[in-house]
């Protein structure tokens, strides 16, 4: 007889390290969509194009060289492997980190349940986030990069990948390809302004200019 197991159940609320006190409530919850992962966060295939070039590269410089084809090619086979084995090691990491992640958004704060091995939650309340930015993909999901406030501080390994990227001085949370981010951004935008959202009207909630947010196609 089989029995469903969920990793995380020890905790009272999906996503959340505790159960929300009197007067907060959760507007929205999600996780990273983890094939968007494996291409922006993980990068698996800018690592299978690097491998194909150097594998090319070979075999140009061994052409040159006046080595035949059914010799010069085998380097370009080598590499062609070795690109997708590890290309499917960093698509196999961005499918865990999918699963394990979870980010809330109430109406007082943002919390992120990241960690593939050691998971932990990181809590930010709406008091030290400055600011926000969209980029935002061709499929509808997108990154949600959050500007804290100085002198507020998260240390970019614990982050990652829930980071902006490239952002090693002032680490941002980052909210990373998540499925409708533009109606993410809207409700969080709300959330930040304090407007008061009926909870049926969270997902049709159109951009709210105060939020500092940029749309970047992808």
């Amino acid at each position: 007889m089989s029995q469903n197991h969920d990793d995380f159940d020890f905790e009272p609320q999906r996503g959340l390290p505790q159960v929300l006190p009197p007067g907060e409530r959760l507007l929205w919850q999600g996780s990273p969509r983890w094939q968007d992962l494996a291409i922006h966060a993980f990068h698996a295939r800018k690592v299978i194009w690097y491998f194909a070039a150097l594998g090319i590269l070979s075999v140009v410089l061994r052409l040159a060289e006046g080595v035949p084809a059914t010799v010069a090619i085998q380097p370009l086979l080598w590499m062609m492997a070795m690109g997708l084995v590890a290309a499917a090691m960093l698509t196999g990491l961005a499918w865990l980190s999918g699963r394990t992640s979870v980010y809330s958004i109430t109406n007082k704060r943002l919390v992120f349940r990241v960690g593939m091995a050691l998971p932990v939650s990181i809590n930010l309340p709406f008091r030290q986030i400055d600011g926000a930015s969209l980029r935002l993909f061709r499929n509808g999901s997108g990154d949600l990069p959050l500007k804290v406030c100085k002198g507020q501080r998260v240390a970019y390994l614990m982050l990652w990948p829930h980071a902006r990227p490239f952002h090693f001085a002032n680490p941002e949370p980052c909210l990373r390809c998540i499925p409708n981010a533009d109606e993410v951004a809207s409700l969080l935008a709300g959330a930040l302004n304090g407007l008061q959202m009926p909870q049926n009207e969270i997902t049709r909630a159109n951009g709210l200019p105060k939020l500092k947010t940029q749309a970047v196609a992808a």
